[in-house]
């Protein structure tokens, strides 16, 4: 069938991606010709989600390794699969029932619930899979893996065991007592009123405060603060009754438990273990807080003393753990000021009494509500509101002067005019309180888009630390590889500093915990409910209503999707897998849970390899985003230019360690070289090359063919070199290299006389020919396996897939000619050196112009002659002649064992080319100072984002080689005269 003029990628994609499923190519073992394995799992997108940049690249690259092992005769398993994404999952349904008017999860109450999600699932759970198929992606989509598969509930179709695996997993580990209930302080979502994890969270800088308080002593204490300089040389010395703390949520100060200095600072020795007053509440019921010592503040940051409120921050938690201060919660689940617990006058009283030591600081502090009335049941940002009035009111603020410059330019006032009766203003009548404007980072839930709140909560948790240490070791051993390098310091520097993880969330959608409580709260873990009833005869369980962390489930991805607790077939064969290829930024949250829990759980690592890519960014370095607007949809783009061009330029920038910088200029350059290869094959049908299709390898004659022929064992050699090394770009580049470069254009071009019909080499050159340009199908297919599908079928009659055809093994060793490998690339550098010196010269492309030589040697002689028609051709040279020397006006020309000229006086104007070249050169000069100048100013480079410094630094590379080529070619035009 003969070639279309165009590859129609929107008709071919999806009936080339039907025929590989049809013929069952992506099956485990498809093509399995050796008694090695090779499998990959897929990271499981979540199950209501769909295609993004990102999982375009992850996927790319996984296909790549996968399609080349496949070929290479590997048995080989792609195992895809979904994460039912617990979170993600619920509030797709809750807002799709609000949108249709149906009544609300509680309403509906759980099960009733449960069975919506259900149905969104078998509804929406194989778009991502659709989008998978249409980037090419060759999974074993027949076995197909979902992490809720099997569990209470779940409809017909999915009865599959990865619920019992993951119950099973929690039973035993809290048995060993590896799993356990406590509390400890989360990340708290209020809006669905659930922990969620620090991947869930979205740090991001706002417009933020900082508000300046003074915490009264005890007493009425005084003590001297004293500044000093570097030098110890008083700066600033006055006698205080308070100390000084910053915060920017004032909410937080009705729990504070101490306010803490750091040992070494000397400001605040004489006041050390001396109490102060929380200056919020009730006047008669003020609380009093110790001042404590810790290595936690920083001396020379604000006042040095820090507020501790150990139930509402990360790094208080700490200090208060350290210092057996109690830890006082002050909101509900939906972020608002609690209002159970003790009155506030019992609670304060409770506390007033810990803080002196006459009562010992309990473990659970929960019912000390020290939250006054006048707040109780706010809304926390209202409780802030009103917390800063009250405290200013009193006279407990901070004051400084207007003009402030920490106020910010919104908060500074206009000088202070004398009152109506024309007496001036008291000094400390021009004071402001002191609320610093100021950025800070702020956590956000991801999904809820809500402040998220730190929260001591009763959870559960992996004590983390009993399972750590096989998984540091397996990578410290090089049992098992991450890469890049730098990627290890990353999982180090976690596992190493691991904390308990939190694997219960408050939702509905996902695995729920299979413990029950009797009345008096004693736990029954059980898989079921009637073992659990069996272990407490007589008394009536409540189940645990909250359901696993969904990094808990797919912490056990490997196993659980081969079938694991069952000794399957496929378990024995394809586990430990061989590869995993994931993003930078869940290390910690997927590959090193993984590592802990297949280590916990079969003592098995869960992989060889772990390579690690960056992430996909927009053409000037910036990170993708719905609100910058600069989001690429890769699905649009496999629309617009197919999906070969989009996985190739995926593939060429994966450089290891490097962000990408992906722009559709980019993707647009390689569709073009798609249609180049299509060119090439419709070329070669032109010339009945297929219809000389051989069926062994070709034993050329010809130097050309023979030079083909090398290379193509070259770069064989080379695409599994680099692939072998996860070096997806040098493999991308180097096939590029080699089919638009030595293929479509060298070859091509220096194989149209061969082809003639009253040649001698014709019948050799189409055997070859056809050989060559099948081999670079083979060899594009793992990168670009939609064309290259499409060619291999259309060109000749096939036995089998491309997909499923063997990888060559041929080396250079067994196909180099050495010979014609130098004389085809001396030819090929010559014309190449004359087509640069005709170009800097700016020698009008047509112009056929005469070349001279002062010396060749034999070997060059003998090049020259053999290829001398298609060097003037190629070249646009009229003739060769002898010369003792250049004459004034040559443009010399380098090749081995020869010496060329190119005289052209009188063919070009040379003043106007040497000023043309000027005024450019000068342009950029500019250009380059600019650039360096901006680059050089230590200002820039500390305060510009690292995307803006780097896209200034390539800008100012780019330029540079650009007049070092100018620069260049009028240092040619001057030898010229």
């Amino acid at each position: 069938m003969a070639l279309e003029k165009t590859f129609n990628a929107a008709e071919a994609e999806s009936r080339i991606y039907a025929d590989w499923e049809t013929k069952g190519a992506f099956k485990a073992g498809a093509n399995a010709r050796r008694d090695e394995h090779f499998s990959v799992m897929i990271p499981p997108p979540n199950v209501t989600g769909s295609l993004h940049m990102g999982h375009a690249f992850n996927n790319t690259l996984q296909d790549i390794l996968v399609r080349w092992h496949r070929m290479q005769g590997f048995d080989t398993l792609w195992q895809p699969g979904q994460d039912h994404a617990g979170i993600a999952t619920q509030m797709v349904v809750e807002r799709e029932l609000a949108a249709t008017g149906q009544p609300g999860r509680r309403e509906l109450g759980r099960e009733a619930f449960t069975a919506k999600v259900w149905y969104q699932k078998q509804k929406s759970g194989g778009t991502i899979i659709d989008q998978l198929r249409r980037l090419g992606a060759s999974c074993d989509w027949s076995r197909n893996a979902f992490t809720m598969s099997g569990a209470p509930g779940a409809p017909e179709g999915e009865e599959g065991n990865f619920h019992d695996a993951v119950i099973k997993v929690f039973v035993d580990m809290y048995n060993k007592g590896l799993i356990y209930r406590g509390k400890r302080l989360v990340n708290w979502d209020p809006h669905f009123e659930t922990a969620i994890s620090d991947l869930e969270v979205e740090s991001t800088e706002v417009d933020g405060h900082m508000w300046h308080f003074k915490y009264p002593l005890a007493g009425g204490e005084t003590y001297t603060y004293v500044e000093r300089d570097e030098d110890g040389k008083v700066l600033f010395e006055e006698t205080r009754d308070y100390i000084s703390i910053a915060t920017t949520r004032p909410e937080t100060m009705l729990g504070d438990g101490a306010v803490a200095v750091h040992p070494s600072d000397e400001r605040y020795a004489s006041i050390v273990g001396k109490l102060c007053e929380i200056p919020v509440g009730p006047k008669e019921q003020r609380r009093l807080i110790p001042i404590i010592t810790d290595e936690y503040p920083d001396k020379n940051f604000g006042s040095g003393a820090v507020k501790i409120t150990g139930a509402h921050d990360f790094n208080d938690y700490g200090v208060a753990k350290r210092n057996n201060i109690p830890l006082y919660a002050l909101m509900d689940t939906q972020g608002r000021m609690r209002a159970d617990g003790l009155p506030y006058d019992q609670a304060a009283a409770r506390a007033q009494a810990i803080a002196e030591g006459s009562e010992a600081a309990p473990e659970d502090a929960t019912e000390i509500n020290l939250v006054p009335d006048a707040y109780r049941g706010l809304d926390r940002f209202e409780a802030r509101k009103r917390v800063v009035e009250d405290v200013t009111a009193e006279g407990l603020a901070v004051m400084t002067e207007a003009t402030d410059p920490r106020l910010g330019r919104s908060a500074k006032k206009a000088p202070v005019e004398p009152g109506e009766g024309g007496e001036m203003r008291t000094e400390e009548e021009n004071l402001v309180p002191l609320v610093e404007a100021k950025k800070i980072m702020q956590p956000f839930g991801d999904r809820s888009k809500v402040v998220i709140e730190p929260m001591l909560t009763d959870q559960w948790f992996v004590a983390t630390d009993k399972i750590v240490q096989p998984a540091i070791d397996a990578v410290r051993s090089g049992e098992v590889t991450i890469l890049p390098e730098q990627d290890r310091k990353v999982y180090f520097h976690w596992l190493e500093n691991i904390e308990p993880w939190c694997i219960s969330r408050q939702l509905w959608w996902g695995h729920q915990i299979p413990v029950w409580f009797d009345d008096e709260g004693n736990e029954y873990c059980a898989p079921t409910e009637a073992e659990a009833q069996a272990m407490a005869p007589g008394k009536t369980l409540r189940r645990d209503p909250d359901v696993l962390d969904t990094w808990f489930s797919s912490g056990l991805w490997p196993i659980g999707t081969l079938g694991w607790p069952e000794q399957t077939a496929e378990l024995e064969k394809y586990f430990p897998t061989s590869v995993l290829v994931t993003g930078f930024d869940i290390i910690f949250f997927w590959v090193a849970r993984m590592m802990m829990m297949q280590y916990a759980v079969v003592d098995q690592k869960p992989f060889d390899t772990v390579y690690v890519h960056a992430l996909v960014r927009d053409e000037k370095g910036k990170k993708m985003s719905k609100s910058l607007g600069n989001v690429l949809d890769p699905l649009e783009l496999i629309d617009e230019y197919g999906a070969d061009a989009v996985r190739f330029t995926l593939t060429s920038m994966a450089a290891m360690g490097r962000d990408l910088k992906l722009s559709t200029q980019r993707i647009a350059g390689y569709r073009n070289f798609g249609t180049k290869l299509w060119n090439a094959h419709r070329f070669a049908e032109m010339n009945n090359v297929f219809a000389s299709m051989p069926a062994a390898m070709p034993q050329p004659q010809a130097t050309l063919n023979k030079w083909i022929v090398g290379e193509t064992a070259r770069i064989r050699e080379e695409v599994d070199a680099a692939l072998g090394n996860f070096r997806f770009n040098d493999a991308a580049n180097a096939l590029y290299a080699f089919v638009w470069g030595k293929v479509c254009d060298w070859y091509v071009e220096l194989s149209k006389p061969l082809l003639q019909d009253d040649a001698p080499e014709a019948e050799e050159t189409r055997a070859t020919m056809a050989w060559v340009l099948e081999q670079s199908l083979v060899l594009l297919h793992p990168i670009m396996p939609f064309i290259t599908e499409e060619l291999w079928q259309t060109t000749t009659k096939r036995d089998q897939l491309l997909a499923l055809t063997d990888w060559p093994t041929y080396t250079t060793a067994d196909l180099l000619d050495a010979e014609a490998d130098r004389e085809l690339n001396w030819v090929i550098g010559l014309i190449e050196s004359i087509r640069s010196a005709r170009q800097q010269m700016h020698v009008p492309a047509g112009m056929k112009v005469p070349m001279l030589v002062t010396e060749m040697d034999a070997a060059a002689q003998g090049a020259w002659d053999r290829n001398e028609v298609m060097i003037k051709r190629l070249a646009r040279v009229e003739s060769l002649e002898r010369a003792e020397s250049f004459p004034k006006g040559t443009v010399s020309i380098a090749a081995p064992g020869a010496s060329f000229g190119l005289p052209l006086a009188g063919l070009i104007d040379i003043d106007a080319e040497k000023a043309r070249l000027q005024k450019s050169l000068d342009k950029l000069g500019k250009e380059i100072g600019g650039l360096k100048g901006r680059l050089n100013n230590p200002k820039f480079a500390a305060s510009a984002p690292e995307e803006v410094v780097a896209e200034a630094q390539a800008n100012l590379d780019a330029r540079q080689e650009e007049a070092d080529q100018l620069q260049a070619a009028l240092d040619r035009l001057a030898e010229l005269g």
